[in-house]
């Protein structure tokens, strides 16, 4: 049986705070070829690495990423102390821009760049693409945009070359005439959004399904047509499958 391609999700995210520089190249350590992450704007439009809305969870402190300045970001630390404690208590939060030289150190290694919707909805589609456009020149080659938002994915065909990958709200997006006309490389979708059963095939995309855990699952899902699965345990995973 066939084993999927492995991304590392927001980095080697079981064992090191998520989005963090120290997170993506313990993944890369551990053997990752693709990784990850999520891009959110600071106030002063400075791109970094966050998933949630707020800064609670990585950082301790209350509000949104939008309502900080770079110069404010830089003095938080983003260990993720409920679930790791103070064992990353001087991890810093991670801009686009140091990500972005991480990975041009490592010409094998291909990224996923999630431009989220919170700073969308803050500071519309153009501005946050002209943003993480500013940034990724040095790896544009090996990077991919993918979004939930089908506007900035749109306004992205249309000012770059870069492949770009819609991540789905629900399976049946996938008959959106809009998302469908963007004719996307990739397509991202929740392994809990998925048909039941039957060959699983996403226009003429390659398909990446989030968050898979499981190696037995992601090989069946494989089975099924998928090409790319997202994992938060990406050296434990690459381990057990390279034994089947």
């Amino acid at each position: 049986m066939a084993s999927p391609e492995l991304i590392a999700h927001r980095g080697y995210a079981l064992r090191f705070p998520e989005n963090t520089l120290t997170a993506v190249e313990a993944a890369i350590a551990a053997g990752a070829r693709l990784v990850e992450i999520d891009v959110q704007l600071s106030r002063d439009r400075v791109p970094y690495l966050l998933h949630d809305r707020t800064l609670e969870r990585m950082c301790g402190v209350g509000g949104s990423i939008a309502e900080q300045s770079s110069a404010e970001l830089t003095k938080l630390r983003a260990g993720e102390m409920a679930k790791f404690g103070p064992q990353f208590a001087n991890e810093p939060l991670a801009s686009l821009a140091g990500f972005v030289d991480m990975i041009a150190r490592h010409r094998d290694v291909h990224a996923f760049v999630e431009i989220k919707r919170a700073s969308l909805e803050v500071f519309g589609a153009d501005v946050v693409l002209d943003a993480v456009l500013r940034a990724v020149p040095s790896i544009a080659e090996r990077a991919v945009l993918i979004s939930f938002d089908i506007e900035v994915l749109a306004a992205a065909r249309e000012r770059t070359t870069m492949p770009i990958g819609p991540v789905l709200i629900d399976w049946k997006q996938l008959e959106n005439s809009a998302l469908a006309a963007l004719e996307p490389e990739y397509i991202f979708c929740d392994v809990d959004k998925l048909p039941r059963a039957g060959e699983l095939r996403a226009l003429d995309a390659m398909l990446a399904v989030y968050e898979v855990d499981s190696p037995q699952l992601a090989l069946e899902l494989a089975a099924r047509g998928v090409d790319m699965i997202e994992t938060f345990q990406i050296r434990e995973m690459l381990s057990a499958l390279a034994k089947r």
